[in-house]
């Protein structure tokens, strides 16, 4: 017989060093399955950078997030109309795609705009402001409205819903890689 299979202290501490191992074991199972998780988002988040998140809904999609996920299970890149040729190009070289003209049955690129309220016509309804997917607009029930020109993504969802028609898309200068934070002319800032 062997003494230290027949000794307690033996046992437990092979016992304990087993567990420990199973324990390690388990736990670079779990970061390797989390890293990879990772890696799996990390491409719908490069997609949804290059995107300009207006959160318009013209690409058929929910906003900009919801269609980076459609593009890396193999959407079309080219359902984008705030976004324009400019950003299919980006998500063209990102995926490595062809680039095609942005699809006509979603929209079609056109000049970046931000919502101005005539604030001396607007009622308070609150129409537009439910209709912002980026809550951009500020103001109360039967109270005057305001564009915070600055989150403005330039969607247009806001104009439709207005029954007095005092919403204006003035159009806006962007910068090469970001969708417009200036103020058009005479919006004063909040």
């Amino acid at each position: 017989m062997n003494p230290f299979i027949e000794n307690p202290i033996f046992l437990v501490v092979v016992g304990s060093l087993l567990a420990l191992f199973t324990l390690l074991v388990s736990l670079r199972l779990i970061s390797l399955v989390r890293k990879q998780q990772r890696v799996q988002h990390s491409i719908v988040d490069l997609i949804n950078a290059e995107l300009p998140q207006t959160q318009c809904g013209q690409c058929s999609y929910a906003g900009c997030l919801p269609y980076a996920r459609a593009i890396a299970k193999g959407e079309a890149i080219n359902k984008c109309a705030p976004g324009g040729t400019q950003t299919i190009r980006r998500l063209s070289w990102l995926l490595n795609e062809q680039q095609e003209p942005v699809d006509p049955a979603h929209g079609t690129p056109t000049p970046t705009t931000v919502a101005v309220i005539r604030e001396e016509e607007c009622i308070g309804c609150t129409k537009c402001i439910q209709a912002c997917p980026v809550d951009a607009i500020l103001g109360a029930t039967k109270l005057m409205h305001t564009v915070i020109a600055a989150e403005c993504t330039g969607c247009d969802l806001c104009v439709d819903p207005c029954p007095v028609d005092c919403i204006d898309m003035i159009e806006v200068q962007p910068s090469p890689r970001q969708w417009p934070s200036t103020q058009p002319s005479g919006v004063v800032p909040c």
